[in-house]
């Protein structure tokens, strides 16, 4: 399946209509079939957001793997998130339908890494975004999401040192918000690094009436212009909030498809949309969760040595996302 015609638009691919409708029809087959379940990310292109069961951020992806009685869970995303979802289930098989879908961010940092920073600071908690390899999370005390990572880092003693991996802006935000001070890694992401202050000025000038959303994965002179920093699924609730009927999007192009689709009478606007492309969260296509459920390629599998402390860790975070402790 070619690339987007127009990504501003958010486009499906280049398919014609009769074989969308081919291959939708063999998809819900396939999934009947494999009792499967589609898990989505916001960023996914439109053809793939159309058939979730579940669209969502990182957090409500992890929250919701547990919840499927599905055989199948079918994680459309990247790696990192597909790891997830087979540690929080691990007798099911996970799908990921390309399996060169990575994230940058998460390459950032290797266990041999975090292992050096922890030998220099043995006394410090490790929090990791969950955009970390499932080998970086077994070394983790405690994962986080954008839309937790304050909580998470709230619940830590007011003196415990924490090392913060490995988003900087992230974790900028998350020291401005609380007021800790935190050992952070030199991560980023390289789509939400992109976006800069003299892009949001020109969204600005375009649609003056606009409210600026902004993820905290952004460069935090780009925060400072925003109405509302928020996660994909913050500002799903964020809109829900106020009266405001426009918004620029600053975040992957694939959220203003979710706000369009959530909000049809709102009107949503990508900050840049040239430039908040994840080459990655684009792989996935029709064909390829086709491919995956014919010939169930792809599985996710887990080296054993990291199974155990890694599942910890994001089940820690999943407890704090439901308002618990630990």
């Amino acid at each position: 399946m070619g690339l987007v015609k127009d990504w501003g638009d958010v486009a499906m691919s280049e398919t014609d209509e009769r074989e969308i409708e081919a291959l939708l029809a063999d998809i819900a087959s396939l999934k009947e079939k494999r009792r499967a379940v589609f898990l989505v990310h916001n960023y996914q292109l439109e053809e793939i957001q159309e058939i979730a069961d579940y669209l969502g951020d990182s957090l409500g992806l992890g929250q919701q793997a547990q919840k499927s009685d599905a055989q199948v869970i079918v994680l459309c995303g990247v790696e990192f998130m597909a790891e997830t979802a087979k540690l929080l289930n691990p007798e099911k098989t996970v799908l990921l339908p390309e399996e060169h879908a990575g994230c940058p961010m998460a390459d950032m940092i290797t266990e041999e890494e975090l292992v050096a920073l922890k030998e220099e600071h043995p006394r410090a908690k490790v929090v990791a975004y969950v955009n970390t390899t499932v080998a970086t999370k077994a070394h983790t005390d405690i994962c986080c999401t954008s839309s937790n990572a304050t909580k998470v880092v709230g619940t830590l003693g007011e003196d415990q040192q924490i090392i913060f991996i490995p988003d900087k802006y992230l974790g900028a935000y998350v020291e401005k918000e609380t007021g800790r001070s935190m050992i952070l890694w030199n991560g980023f992401c390289p789509t939400h690094a992109r976006l800069l202050v003299e892009d949001i000025l020109i969204a600005k000038r375009e649609h003056p009436r606009a409210k600026v959303m902004a993820h905290p994965e952004c460069r935090p002179e780009v925060l400072d212009m925003a109405d509302a920093v928020r996660s994909t699924g913050g500002m799903i609730r964020y809109v829900s909030e106020v009266d405001d009927k426009e918004f620029i999007v600053g975040t992957e192009i694939g959220m203003v498809t979710t706000l369009r689709r959530r909000y049809p009478e709102r009107k949503f606007y990508s900050a840049a949309s040239e430039k908040l492309i994840c080459p990655n969260m684009k792989m996935t296509t029709l064909r390829s969760v086709k491919r995956a459920l014919e010939e169930m390629t792809n599985e996710i599998i887990i080296p054993e040595r990291y199974i155990a402390p890694a599942r910890k860790a994001i089940e820690r975070m999943v407890a704090v996302g439901r308002g618990e402790s630990g």
